[in-house]
C-alpha cells in the first residue's frame, strides 16, 4: 500500500486516512454512505465514536474528493464495492464502520467476513427493502423547493447540483433539533455525482446482503430512532443480525446521521463494541 502524509492508497485506489490515534489495538475503518458524500461525511462520527486504537476515514476511488490522484485509476467504480477487501487487507485487527450505503457495501464483499475482528453499521440495512419505504414515507412528507432541486440535478448531475439537491432534501436525515447542525455538516463535502450515477444504476435497486455476521464476529447495528430514511425494522426479519454478539443500539431523538443529534449516545454504543472486542482478547 503506498503512503502520503496520513494517507494511503490500497493498489485499486482505495485510500485511508488516519485522522487520530491513541492506545489500542484495533484499526477503525469508516466507510461513508451516499454514495458521493466522501469521508468526510463520518468525520463526526468518528469524533463521536471516540474509540481506542486508530481511526481512518475510507475513500472508495472515484468517490468524494479521492479523484485525480496518480493512485486512483482510469476506471475507479470497475471494482465497487469488492475493494473494500483491499483496505481490510491493507491493516491488522480492522474493525469496519459503514454508514447507510457505506454499511451495505461492507455486507456486500463476502472477503470481509474472514478479514474483520469487528463490524458497525449505522443507519444502514440488509437489504433494498427500505427503497420503497422511504418512498412512501418521503411522498408523504413533502419538502418546499425539493422538486426544483430534483429536477435542476436531473437536468444537469453534476456536483453542485448534487449538493444542492442533498441540502434541500437535509430535513429528511435529521430532527427539527438537529438540521441546523445538519445542515452545516453537509455543507461541505466533497460531493461526487459519478459516484451516484454508478449507485444508482448498478447497486441501489438490487442490494442484497452477501454475507452475515457469523457467531464469532462482534457487531454493532446502531440507528437513530427518528431515521426515517432506512427502516431499521428490516433487521428484525432476519435470525442472523440476532444474536448475543449483534449488539443493537437505537439512539434517542435522533435521525439519520445519529452523532449529530446525540453524539453521547452514540459514544456509548461504541463502548459496548468495545467492551465485546476487549473481551475476546482477554
Amino acid at each position: 500500500m503506498g503512503a502520503q502524509g496520513q494517507d494511503r492508497w490500497a493498489r485499486s485506489g482505495v485510500r485511508l486516512r488516519r485522522v487520530s490515534q491513541r492506545e489500542g489495538r484495533w484499526n477503525w475503518l469508516f466507510v461513508p454512505g451516499g454514495p458521493g458524500l466522501g469521508s468526510e461525511s463520518v468525520l463526526g462520527l468518528a469524533r463521536a465514536a471516540d474509540v481506542p486504537g486508530t481511526v481512518w476515514l475510507v475513500d472508495l476511488p472515484g468517490d468524494g474528493s479521492n479523484r485525480g490522484m496518480p493512485e486512483v485509476p482510469d476506471h475507479p467504480y470497475e471494482r465497487w464495492p469488492d475493494v473494500l477487501a483491499e483496505a481490510a487487507q491493507a491493516l491488522d485487527e480492522v474493525v469496519m464502520v459503514g454508514h447507510s450505503t457505506g454499511g451495505m457495501f461492507i455486507l456486500s464483499v463476502p472477503e470481509l467476513e474472514e478479514q474483520l475482528v469487528g463490524m458497525v453499521l449505522v443507519s444502514s440495512a440488509p437489504h433494498a427493502g427500505w427503497r420503497p419505504s422511504f418512498a412512501r414515507w418521503a411522498e408523504a412528507h413533502p419538502i418546499r423547493g425539493l422538486d426544483t432541486a430534483a429536477r435542476d440535478y436531473a437536468r444537469d448531475p453534476n456536483d453542485e447540483t448534487l449538493r444542492t439537491l442533498t441540502l434541500a432534501a437535509a430535513p429528511w436525515n435529521f430532527t427539527p433539533e438537529g438540521l441546523a447542525a445538519g445542515r452545516a455538516a453537509l455543507e461541505d463535502l466533497a460531493y461526487c455525482h459519478d459516484a451516484v450515477a454508478w449507485a444508482d444504476a448498478h447497486f441501489d435497486d438490487t442490494y442484497q446482503a452477501r454475507w452475515k455476521p457469523h457467531n464469532r464476529l462482534p457487531a454493532l447495528i446502531v440507528s437513530g430512532a427518528e431515521d426515517h430514511v432506512v427502516d431499521q425494522r428490516l433487521w428484525q426479519d432476519d435470525d442472523a443480525f440476532d444474536q448475543p454478539r449483534v449488539l443493537q443500539r437505537t439512539i434517542d431523538g435522533a435521525g439519520h446521521f445519529p452523532w449529530i443529534e446525540n453524539p453521547q449516545a452514540v459514544r456509548k454504543a461504541f463502548a459496548d463494541l468495545t467492551d465485546l472486542l476487549d473481551g475476546d482478547t482477554r
